[in-house]
């Protein structure tokens, strides 16, 4: 199964749920200027909902054993 994770646009950034930006702030590995931006934008909105906690960590796949 392919786990890659594909770079948001800034439009879907600014819609995603709290669940899609853990997820792209986890496994996203920016290439480029472009991508860092996005990768910034996404930070910036996740801490501002909250940020990560175990619970989501697990839901999106790496809550431990």
């Amino acid at each position: 199964m392919d786990n890659r994770v594909d770079f948001p646009t800034s439009e879907q950034v600014e819609k995603a749920t709290r669940d899609d930006l853990a997820r792209w702030y986890r496994f996203l590995l920016p290439n480029g200027k472009e991508q860092q931006a996005i990768l910034d934008k996404i930070a910036d909105r996740f801490k501002k909902l909250g940020g990560m906690t175990p619970e989501l960590s697990k839901r999106i796949g790496h809550g431990g054993a």
